[in-house]
């Protein structure tokens, strides 16, 4: 088994035709005119805020922050960040958790590949890298099923700025920082790397998402 990618090609995108897109290829893959699809981009300047963000997770600054309907809390998608919705059909019973977790582990073996060690911690979704005691986030994740079919996704740290991150509560941990692969690494790979990664990754974990599907919601 294989994803179609939606080749969206390298040009910022504005997030909300893109949200519009996702629900086009939704739809198509809800009614099975569609295979399952990934769709990868990197997005303008924007929030979005999940149906759990609380008002104190949000800028301070009056700054636009556009409402989805995934789960989760606030983050922050732009340049040099490789956002990717997978839109999925799940194998019944649907156990979003089990998809969730193996969302994790095809970012965790994308960066694993590039020399990243990103890893799982415990009670907080998306990938993370430790630091001593604690970790920092380096891609968050966030989703919604309905019909049977995922969207919304992943948001992994390339080579962006951290900068927008000190404006909002960021997944509404408090607790925590955010990284980036470039930082890691002391200089960042190819946004066509990354890319390409994911996609083969996503390839080789096809049978897990397949098995993967309780709830309609989950979140970073």
């Amino acid at each position: 088994m294989r994803f179609d990618e939606l080749d969206l090609g390298t040009r910022l995108l504005p997030y909300e035709p893109t949200w519009a897109l996702q629900r086009e290829v939704h739809a198509a893959v809800a009614d099975r005119t569609r295979e399952d699809t990934v769709l990868l981009c990197e997005h303008e300047d924007v929030y979005t805020a999940g149906r759990r963000t609380a008002t104190w997770d949000r800028p301070v600054d009056g700054t636009p922050v556009v409402d989805v309907d995934r789960g989760g809390r606030i983050t922050w998608h732009g340049p040099g960040q490789l956002v990717g919705y997978p839109i999925v059909r799940l194998r019944e019973p649907v156990d979003v958790v089990a998809y969730v977790r193996a969302l994790e582990g095809v970012l965790i073996a994308v960066l694993a590949d590039l020399g990243v060690d990103g890893e799982r911690v415990e009670g907080r979704s998306g990938v993370w890298v430790r630091r001593g005691v604690g970790a920092d986030k380096i891609a968050a994740i966030g989703i919604r099923v309905a019909s049977g079919v995922t969207m919304h996704g992943f948001a992994l740290n390339v080579s962006n700025s951290l900068e927008p991150y000190s404006r909002i509560v960021a997944c509404g941990i408090a607790d925590a920082g955010v990284t980036t692969m470039e930082r890691e690494l002391g200089g960042a790979p190819s946004m066509a790397a990354v890319r390409a990664r994911v996609m083969a990754r996503f390839s080789e974990a096809a049978p897990a998402f397949a098995a993967s599907r309780t709830s309609t919601e989950a979140a970073a």
